[in-house]
């Protein structure tokens, strides 16, 4: 019956929030500093927040409804009870009700906005952030960590600011004012009501102390499960090829099991809260029920008071539970926002000096003077290494894995800065130069291909979006990728998709080089631009880098020694540190290292 009730004459009761209620359950991380995180949110959205005052006003009126619609019923029932004409109540009531949906509605409609507002300008704020950090930074992220604190966490923040923020004024308003009013109808009345909103903080602490751990530890589970389903997809091929299918699936059945384990009990201990409450709050509603009926019959009170006081009771425990539901998610918000600002306080790529020099003109003539560098300051890769490469020098570079090949074309691009010494591009040291004029001077083709979700002309002019078709053709046609290009769909109007996954690997190497040859860098760097293509493509690819090459300042890395030995300079370097360094002749007659990887590659 006091649940009937309960549906009954909630009309003017606020309504619990929605995503609330969809990720009541859903894990609870908190913050290690609110304070500071809510101050440092509060001034990043500086100039975004116009409009809060309003939202602030049509929260107070949102609560009218709430405070009055009980007091006009209990006047209503008077009204009857007395034989009084109460129509004109009623009629009151419903222009109530009317009116505190405008309210409502206007709140959520510039909530929606505001709200929004400031949730692009903290995404645009990260994105930057992000395209201003060194290369260093995401070598040491994971890549899907990083996305998830552009989607998950600045989605977090989004739900707390447009829906559980609002929700939270009006609470908060309706909660005060409605105390208030029992306060001064019946001060014994009121006291009963205050006992249920006690007990059921007491339940809901309980409950969510327990419910956290468990969905915690059903979030770990969920991010293995996930982790294996990212591997097993991607690298599928693999699997196959090994047999692999069904220690795949008894793996995802265990993990699978766990999560459904530990889900089942988080939802269980968390399904406990709202009956409990229900029963809390019934039996509330009952007691004050028992209490009002005695004073009504002893003249203590009206019976339309009693009608009003069961209303604000009402009224006055319901959103208690809700606002814990929104404190959680509120928590989980602050926690995202303060991933993102361990973003916005990474130190960014350092700024270019006030008096910070243009290339115009770039020579080409390099020299690195003792330089050191190491990803790890405790471990160098390069130590001590001083070369001299004039200008429009063809310079190879060799060496075996990991002894620094790939660091060197690093630094020389400014993707990592030196620990010590200095790298002089035109008799200037690289830090003095503009960073955008400095890396428009090199042309690269990196080991790894970067290609995007767009077609192959719009590839191939990446950085170099206003040339013509014709430049494009000739730039693929140079490097090799014309044929292969017009066998495609639409030819060079083809959409790439997921990194040009439909390509061979070295296909989608010639579209790179392709890009390099168009950029027509005075500087060229070609890191391992054969490794991925066969015998055939391979000798195109050395006869188009000794077109491109040609009076240019250019560094080849590579491991098949046969492209590399029309080179002006080859330099083998072994353990970070310079070991051999001339041209393909020279080394040879040394017979040293260099002449011993070069008869092991030719059987000779």
């Amino acid at each position: 019956m006091a649940e009937n009730q309960k549906n009954t004459f909630n009309g003017a009761v606020p309504p619990g929030p929605k995503m609330g209620a969809m990720r009541r359950g859903m894990p609870v991380v908190k913050p290690k500093d609110m304070r500071g995180t809510l101050l440092r949110l509060w001034e990043l959205t500086r100039g975004q927040r116009g409009g809060l005052g309003w939202i602030l006003l049509l929260s107070a009126f949102a609560c009218v409804s709430a405070i009055l619609s009980p007091f006009l019923i209990g006047r209503a029932v008077n009204a009857i009870d007395a034989g009084e004409p109460a129509l004109w109540l009623l009629g009151l009531l419903l222009g109530l009700y009317v009116a505190d949906w405008l309210v409502r509605f206007l709140q959520q409609y510039f909530m929606a906005s505001i709200g929004q507002r400031m949730i692009l300008h903290i995404r645009t704020a990260l994105f930057k952030a992000m395209k201003k950090l060194p290369l260093a930074f995401f070598d040491t992220h994971q890549h899907g960590e990083l996305m998830s604190r552009l989607t998950n966490d600045v989605d977090n923040i989004s739900t707390t600011i447009s829906d559980s923020l609002s929700q939270l004024m009006v609470y908060g308003f309706t909660i005060v004012g409605v105390f208030v009013i029992m306060l001064s109808q019946n001060v014994p009345l009121t006291c009963v009501a205050l006992v249920s909103v006690v007990l059921v903080f007491i339940l809901t602490r309980t409950i969510t102390k327990r419910t956290r751990k468990l969905f915690a530890r059903q979030q770990e589970i969920l991010g293995k499960l996930n982790g294996q389903i990212e591997e097993s997809i991607s690298g599928l091929s693999m699997v196959k090829a090994f047999s692999r299918e069904h220690r795949m699936i008894e793996q995802f059945d265990e993990n699978n099991e766990k999560f459904r384990a530990v889900a089942t009990r988080a939802l269980i201990w968390s399904g406990y809260l709202m009956p409990i409450t229900n029963v809390i709050n019934n039996l509330s509603y009952v007691s004050i029920a028992i209490i009002s009926g005695m004073m009504a019959a002893g003249g203590m009170i009206t019976v339309g008071m009693i009608s009003s006081f069961l209303l604000y009771s009402r009224q006055f425990a319901r959103p208690f539970v809700d606002i814990a539901n929104i404190y959680n998610n509120f928590q989980t918000a602050v926690a995202g926002a303060e991933r993102i600002f361990q973003v916005l306080d990474e130190t960014p790529e350092p700024e270019d000096a006030p008096d910070a020099l243009s290339i115009e003109n770039p020579g080409g003539d390099i020299r690195l003077e003792h330089v050191t560098f190491g990803y790890d300051a405790s471990a160098p890769v390069l130590k001590d290494v001083s070369l001299s490469i004039p200008a429009g020098t063809r310079t190879a570079i060799v060496g075996t894995t990991g002894s620094g090949k790939t660091t060197l074309t690093h630094l020389l691009t400014r993707f990592y800065d030196v620990d010590e010494g200095r790298i002089l591009l035109d008799g200037h040291d690289l830090r003095d130069y503009r960073m955008s004029e400095l890396r428009r001077a090199f042309g690269v083709v990196l080991q790894d291909t970067a290609l995007f979700a767009m077609s192959v002309k719009d590839n191939i002019s990446y950085g170099r979006e206003d040339v013509p078709m014709e430049r494009i053709r000739a730039a693929a046609v140079t490097a090799g990728a014309d044929a292969f290009i017009r066998r495609l769909p639409q030819g060079y109007d083809t959409l790439l998709t997921q990194g040009g996954a439909a390509l061979s690997q070295g296909e989608r190497q010639l579209l790179t080089i392709a890009r390099a040859v168009l950029v027509d860098a005075p500087i060229l760097i070609l890191d391992e631009a054969t490794s991925s293509v066969d015998t055939m493509t391979e000798q195109k690819i050395r006869e188009a880098m000794l077109k491109i090459t040609r009076g240019r300042t250019s560094f080849i890395i590579a491991h098949r020694l046969s492209t590399i030995r029309d080179s002006d300079l080859i330099i083998l370097i072994e353990d970070g540190r310079v070991a051999e360094v001339g041209d393909h002749q020279e080394l040879m007659a040394l017979d040293g290292k260099y002449a011993h990887m070069y008869r092991t590659q030719v059987g000779a």
